[in-house]
């Protein structure tokens, strides 16, 4: 398929670079699940301990949230293509050091590299998004990589499971090397420079007082405190369905698969109802229904009644994301148009800094109870929908931006637009 020139006025999201910004938004799940079930095997071949093995998700993990933060601004001063092709390169390179480490030190090492790198993908395919459009049409955009972004976490487990029985963790970490030239390959190929030179720079020139607008703020607090809801309950999800509920393992999948099949097909309900709803009003619809599955998984883990009553209103909390993330994402960056890379460095590192610090929480009181997950779930669900309540009243619609069968935006405001219809750049 031809892929157009991003940059040019006239282009828009194909669906082959929306199919490699979602493969390059899902890289980072498989580079993080697919070899959890080999950590044993690892601590012997490598003659160290479980939770030094464990050291290499943690690095992984910082790596990613540090990376973004690199690369974004990178992006914004550079254009989006120069830093997405260096990022892959590394991640090729430490993705193969990984795969041949010889010691725990080197492979510790190669695993803080690897996110770093992968997280190259994440932010500036995000910015690619913004460059090319805003309003619905990028909020569809988000909501369809959502799609692949539910699916990934849930291959990426079962797969590596498969695999580390038949070809070992080396071979798994192989896969995932491949995967990392799958990356470089498709970027090459496929993504074109969206960021025309000469909107490149205005972010280091502003500095990152250009993300103190409050539209930009309230949502990236509604997206980063739903995301956590996303990774607590994943943190938690084994215990909790073996543990508490007392299923075994292959229900538990089941019941895992079930979850994310309701989180892709809220998204891809988003990106339909995009056509003719505005972003705000989606994450409205997301955060209200967020709030009462939460308030009502903290009642039944409160209450004497089954565990597996729990299930009930935990589908529905995570199907509620498929209102928010992507919806809110477009809200994040429309409000920042200049800025679009640093913009999302700050999201996505809140993103995955967040969870860290959620993750331990959710095991505060041992394996056997539902109520430490419940607890915090509620809590940032009402963080979250105070963050929405924050959004600015003024702030532009997406009746001020092109619809989807339109030429995309220029990123000038029309000269017949009502005054004060693009005051978003003066919001603080």
């Amino acid at each position: 398929m031809s892929v157009p020139s991003q940059g040019s006025s006239g282009s828009k999201i194909t669906p082959a670079l929306l199919t490699m910004l979602a493969v390059l938004a899902s890289v980072a799940p498989f580079g993080i699940d697919m070899y959890l079930s080999a950590f044993p095997r690892m601590a012997v071949d490598l003659h160290t301990s479980a939770s030094t093995v464990e050291l290499t998700l943690t690095t992984f993990l910082l790596g990613l949230a540090a990376g973004q933060l690199v690369f974004g601004p990178l992006s914004d001063r550079y254009g989006r293509r120069g830093p997405l092709l260096a990022g892959s390169a590394v991640f090729v390179t430490a993705s193969v050091l990984a795969a041949l480490a010889p010691t725990i030190t080197v492979l510790v090492t190669a695993r803080l590299l690897q996110g770093a790198s992968a997280s190259a993908g994440m932010v500036i395919g995000r910015a690619v998004i913004a460059d090319l459009e805003t309003g619905r049409s990028a909020a569809r955009a988000f909501s369809l990589m959502m799609i692949v972004s539910g699916v990934a976490p849930v291959v990426a487990p079962l797969l590596g499971s498969v695999l580390a029985g038949a070809i070992g963790w080396r071979g798994v970490l192989l896969v995932v090397a491949a995967l990392a030239v799958a990356m470089l390959a498709g970027s090459a190929a496929i993504v074109r420079e969206s960021l025309p030179p000469e909107r490149r720079g205005t972010a280091q020139r502003g500095g990152f007082r250009l993300l103190g607008r409050r539209a930009y703020g309230s949502a990236t607090g509604t997206l980063v405190f739903s995301f956590a809801v996303l990774m607590a309950y994943i943190s938690a999800s084994p215990f909790l369905y073996q543990t508490v509920i007392g299923v075994g393992a292959v229900p538990y999948g089941l019941l895992f698969a079930l979850n994310a099949l309701g989180l892709v097909a809220s998204s891809a309900a988003s990106s339909r109802l995009l056509h003719r709803v505005e972003p705000r009003r989606i994450v409205a619809i997301g955060v209200a229904w967020l709030l009462i599955a939460s308030l009502a998984l903290l009642a039944l883990a409160l209450t004497p009644l089954g565990p597996v009553w729990l299930t009930v209103p935990l589908f529905f909390a995570v199907a509620s994301l498929g209102f928010i993330l992507g919806p809110a994402m477009a809200l994040a960056l429309d409000a920042v148009p200049d800025a679009a890379g640093t913009g999302s460095a700050v999201v996505g590192a809140a993103q995955f800094g967040l969870a860290a610090l959620i993750t331990p929480v959710i095991s505060v009181a041992g394996p056997h109870t539902a109520v430490p997950m419940a607890i915090a779930i509620g809590a940032l669900a009402v963080l979250a929908a105070v963050s929405y309540a924050l959004f600015p009243p003024s702030a532009p619609t997406v009746q001020n931006f092109p619809a989807a069968d339109e030429t995309p935006h220029s990123r000038t405001p029309s000269t017949s637009a009502p005054e004060g219809a693009l005051a978003a750049p003066k919001e603080h």
